[in-house]
């Protein structure tokens, strides 16, 4: 049998016999001699080589230049490419700059454009829709009750009053509280105490069983905090000592109403509405 090497070399299989090959030949050996040495053995033809499929480039000087005329294309085209990106980062990163003349000739061309831009670019203009603004803000804000104190609901009819019967711009804050409660009693302090320092806001309370609530309710759910405003209710803060304790001040109840938008923040409240406000205290005063 042919080896291994010899099927890589690319004999033929039919070149090679067996054993009992061999003994058939020595038998008829006798036979063989007699026939004429004449018959030659065709010996077996090699394979014949693939066809060309490739491409050829003529190496003539004429092949020569047209390659170099090729050569220098693409790199003309890759530099005109790499010129195009740098113009557009360029683009990107350059600043503008403006000389002081250039933003006359455009703001003048803008008014010519617009007749009324103008007008608003005057500080005057800005100045007097400021002052307007504020004026308004001023009335809506002086057209609203002042109630100055914590008020106390009888039965559920004040309590249904307090709530349906007030402007829709009032803020309207309940507390509904149990005697022998804590945290109840320090409730009503800081809201006598709050009522005062926001007279626009009216500040209620009521005992829970006035109110109608249930036992479980009174057991667990006061001190509470209602707000409405508009009638509807936005704002419902069950069992407050959860956050502030049982003994607290009236700082940290308005910081807690102020941080859940209950309450305005006076550091965003404007100058002349807090001093509106004050003044509207000392009039009631006097």
């Amino acid at each position: 049998m042919a080896t291994f090497e010899d099927k890589i070399l690319g004999e033929k299989l039919h070149c090679y016999c067996s054993s009992s090959e061999d003994e058939d030949d020595k038998a008829d050996s006798g036979d063989e001699e007699s026939n004429t040495p004449s018959e030659k053995q065709s010996t077996p033809s090699l394979p014949q080589p693939d066809a060309w499929s490739g491409s050829s480039t003529n190496t003539g000087p004429k092949g020569v230049i047209k390659d170099w005329q090729r050569f220098k294309q693409l790199e003309t085209e890759k530099r005109a490419e790499q010129e195009r990106e740098k113009l557009e980062l360029l683009k990107k990163l350059s600043l503008t700059c403006q000389t002081a003349l250039d933003e006359d000739k455009e703001k003048a061309k803008a008014e010519q454009l617009d007749p009324d831009l103008k007008e608003l670019l005057e500080d005057s203009f800005l100045l007097q829709y400021q002052e307007k603004r504020m004026k308004e803000m001023l009335d809506q804000y002086s057209m609203l009750p002042s109630f100055g104190k914590l008020i106390t609901l009888k039965d559920s009819g004040e309590f249904l009053d307090a709530i349906d019967n007030e402007n829709k711009s009032v803020t309207v804050i309940i507390h509904i509280y149990e005697n022998n409660i804590a945290g109840c009693e320090a409730m009503n302090g800081c809201l006598t105490c709050l009522s005062e320092e926001f007279p626009k806001v009216k500040f209620c309370k009521i005992f829970s069983s006035v109110a109608g609530m249930s036992q479980r309710f009174k057991a667990g759910g006061v001190p509470a905090l209602l707000v409405y405003k508009g009638g509807q209710l936005i704002g419902n803060f069950v069992r407050v000592t959860d956050d502030l304790g049982t003994d607290f001040f009236a700082e940290e109840v308005e910081a807690f109403l102020t941080e859940h938008g209950v309450l305005p923040d006076k550091s965003c409240v404007p100058k002349i509405i807090q001093q509106s406000s004050l003044k509207a205290n000392d009039d009631d005063d006097d």
